[in-house]
């Protein structure tokens, strides 16, 4: 059930790009309830495989601490910001759901994937005793690469050629939202450091951004090499393959190279760039992946 999230307020009450005609809607969908485990399932292609179960692998972990680090700064926020962290929380809680039923679908097929949990909890557990600002700020800038590949993935649909039904619409359905809600973070960021200079809010954003910037690639290509090694091959050419399918073909990471570079432009909003047809283009592509509750 589709449930839009309203929010009334003039737009002068605050500085944002955020549209002010923006409805964050909860889309209670479910996938892959009786589906059956497909080893390569996405073409045929154990590289781009890695690749989204490398990354399916560590939303369940991750978005519990995106929606942990934007609750904690929900506090004196405006109505319409309070609203949209509502919605995001509630979005996120079912990505999550969503992703541990694709995640156990990549086990049944044979794959262990619980390192990569590990490896997020690891990562998370250094994070615990930092200034909850820092935090929001990782949150931030990872809900930009979320958005970023979200856009990607619906502009351009060959990177889901051959992702047979839910296994392609789950992707789908969690870019809309990530698209959808892309400026919650960056807004609540921006209450949250209300009282900063300009410099002092770009200096510490945009260092965490290459700081998660490194982690998370570093990362996932590891992943996708353990991931790779469960299935035989190891070794330079394999490292090389990965590469080539993040840079040159199909080149996800080539492609996001720009928007990831604007993050750091004086004045920069995830807003700046109004994507929302996007989502209406693929919204109609749902219907079919909604159960009876």
């Amino acid at each position: 059930m589709n449930a839009p999230a309203k929010f009334d307020l003039a737009p002068a009450a605050r500085s944002t790009a955020t549209p002010d005609d923006l409805e964050i809607v909860i889309r209670d969908r479910r996938f892959l309830r009786g589906q059956k485990a497909k080893r390569w399932w996405l073409n045929g292609d154990p590289i781009a495989t890695a690749w989204f179960n490398a990354l399916s692998a560590t939303f369940p972990r991750g978005e519990a601490f995106f929606i942990e680090s934007v609750r904690a700064f929900r506090d004196g926020a405006d109505p319409k910001l309070a609203g949209e962290i509502r919605a995001f929380i509630r979005q996120e809680i079912n990505h999550t759901r969503e992703h541990i039923v694709l995640n156990k679908l990549a086990e049944d097929s044979g794959y262990d994937i619980a390192f990569i949990d590990r490896r997020v909890e690891e990562l998370l557990a250094l994070l615990k005793d930092r200034p909850a600002y820092l935090n929001l700020a990782a949150t931030m800038a990872l809900e930009h690469f979320t958005a970023m590949f979200g856009q990607e993935l619906l502009a351009n649909p060959a990177h889901l050629k051959g992702a047979e039904g839910d296994l392609g619409d789950i992707w789908r359905w969690h870019s809309v939202e990530e698209i959808e809600h892309k400026g919650v973070a960056y807004d609540t960021w921006l209450h949250a450091t209300r009282d900063w200079s300009r410099w002092r809010r770009w200096k510490v954003k945009s260092l965490i951004m290459l700081i998660v910037t490194k982690r998370f690639i570093g990362n996932r290509v590891k992943d996708m090499k353990d991931l790779l090694a469960q299935d035989g091959p190891t070794g330079w050419k394999v490292t090389a393959r990965i590469w080539a399918y993040l840079l040159v073909r199909p080149g996800f990471l080539r492609r996001i190279a720009l928007p990831w570079m604007a993050f750091f432009l004086p004045g920069f909003h995830p807003w700046n760039e109004d994507d929302r047809h996007l989502i209406s283009k693929h919204e109609g592509e749902f219907a079919d992946a909604l159960l009876p509750s």
